[in-house]
């Protein structure tokens, strides 16, 4: 009798909790642990950046979402993904020139969130993929510059033909050697990943001339 009780109260306790709009269910984001140094360290010839904080709700509402979903070729789901998960542009400059961007998402993983940065040129290209926060057995070897250096020049162009649901791809992307065959999932989450970071980053990029003075703060010098 009492195990009864015990599951009918958990089950209660779960309900509760689904129907609560507080903290715990509330929109995960992705920002740089400690921007002035982060920036420093991927862009060493900076001197300066911006913070622009965006969503996929104000930036475009269900109209952005379809065409990221468009783009991705798969539903954007989970506490990570939903229309209002907070995302912050870093726009980077030496003295009064843009020299690039550096954005974040946060992946769903095998064992949690993975936190997963491009830094980008003004092309869009890849100069550095960046795994802040990634747990489990072969989260090293991901980390590590033998991997992350594979994604350097690559394109959301190049990315356009890779299936995030199967992992099936062609050209320079299917040439990214998955460091532990053992974690192909972690591999193949990742991709996908780094594919939705592009996706956003290219639709947060093309609206920036159109974000309003206030949404832009100047953030501390680099260096």
């Amino acid at each position: 009798m009492t195990q009864r009780y015990f599951y009918m109260a958990v089950a209660a306790f779960l309900v509760m909790m689904s129907l609560s709009p507080g903290p715990a269910w509330a929109a995960v984001g992705c920002e740089l642990n400690d921007p002035k140094r982060d920036v420093a360290r991927l862009f060493p010839e900076s001197t300066g950046y911006k913070t622009i904080d965006l969503d996929i709700q104000k930036a475009g509402g269900q109209k952005l979402l379809a065409k990221v979903e468009a783009k991705l070729r798969d539903k954007l789901h989970g506490l990570y993904e939903t229309i209002d998960v907070p995302y912050t542009l870093y726009d980077i400059y030496k003295n009064k020139k843009r020299i690039g961007y550096i954005h974040g998402v946060t992946q769903k993983g095998r064992f949690g969130g993975i936190n997963i940065f491009l830094v980008l040129d003004l092309e869009e290209r890849i100069k550095e993929l960046y795994i802040q926060k990634m747990t489990g057995e072969y989260a090293g070897k991901f980390r590590a510059a033998e991997f992350t250096s594979q994604f350097i020049g690559l394109t959301l162009g190049d990315f356009e033909q890779y299936d995030v649901l199967t992992g099936k791809t062609t050209g320079k992307v299917s040439e990214i050697n998955n460091p532990a065959p053992e974690a192909e999932y972690d591999f193949k989450y990742i991709l996908r990943g780094t594919k939705k970071n592009l996706i956003l980053a290219n639709e947060f990029i093309r609206i920036l001339p159109d974000l309003p003075a206030k949404s832009a703060k100047k953030g501390a010098p680099t260096k």
